[in-house]
């Protein structure tokens, strides 16, 4: 069970899973379109001794599942800004797939408002400035279901049971349709060091296409490379851990904060 109340913040959107070590610096992690909160639990396990570690529950799934659902993705990340503690601890943001550009997104707010993340992480998802006409939010049910197989984001065994696949799809096609009717703005481009990752076999994201986030921030940038498809991550958590948290150490080191 989640602890819904993070200590600060809007309990609603962000979630812990575990105590929060003193004086430790945040992750703030994004899930993916149609993912929820406790995607991420793996991801938080590993990283709770070195981190703060919140985990963004979007509306209109889970135990928010019955909350208007959200089909812009700027006025997603204006929620979540908003949501996100201001106690004055570092914080870094990571994000996979839709949760990659809304990571990109929230850190551009933070930026303006003086909290800049000392590091972004993002994973499966090509960079802003690749932009493609995606329609899959016009699909029928049967066309988003068989997006879900392509890319492996749901046990083929979830999919057949009719009522998790009610659940399911509303938030899906929503989210869907908040990150195809994004556009990068042309200025867009951080400050912070940012870390991309994806999977050498990730059809939606490919390595060119990942490599490209270097475009859009002045400060370091590193290209990880996996093995694995669009969720390649699930196959490598602590792998994964290991990559965010030794590059969130030295972000902290070259602004000369412990980590």
């Amino acid at each position: 069970m989640a602890v819904t109340d993070p200590g600060t913040g809007d309990a609603r959107w962000m979630r812990r899973y575990h105590p929060a070590p003193a004086d430790a610096p945040r992750l703030v992690l994004l899930p993916h379109a149609g993912g929820s909160a406790s995607f991420f639990r793996p991801f938080a396990t590993a990283l709770a001794d070195r981190f703060d570690v919140l985990t963004a529950q979007y509306p209109g799934r889970q135990d928010r599942r019955a909350e208007p659902r959200i089909e812009d993705l700027t006025e997603f990340a204006d929620r979540i800004h908003r949501a996100l503690p201001s106690d004055g601890r570092p914080l870094a943001l990571y994000g996979h797939s839709m949760g990659a550009l809304l990571a990109f997104e929230v850190a551009r707010r933070l930026e303006a408002d003086g909290r800049a993340p000392f590091a972004v992480a993002v994973s499966g998802r090509r960079a802003p400035s690749v932009h493609r006409e995606d329609t899959v939010h016009l699909r029928d049910d049967a066309g988003l279901i068989a997006e879900l197989h392509a890319l492996s984001a749901t046990h083929s065994s979830l999919l057949a049971d009719e009522e998790v696949v009610r659940m399911i799809l509303p938030a899906l096609r929503s989210d869907y349709t908040a990150v195809e009717r994004w556009t990068c703005p042309p200025d867009a481009v951080l400050s912070a060091p940012l870390l991309a990752l994806t999977g050498d076999a990730d059809r939606w994201t490919g390595v060119e296409d990942t490599a490209a986030w270097a475009a859009h921030t002045t400060g370091p940038f590193r290209l990880k490379v996996l093995d694995g498809g669009h969720f390649f991550i699930v196959d490598h958590w602590q792998r994964l851990a290991g990559l965010v948290s030794d590059f969130a150490r030295d972000a902290l080191d070259a602004l000369g904060t412990p980590a």
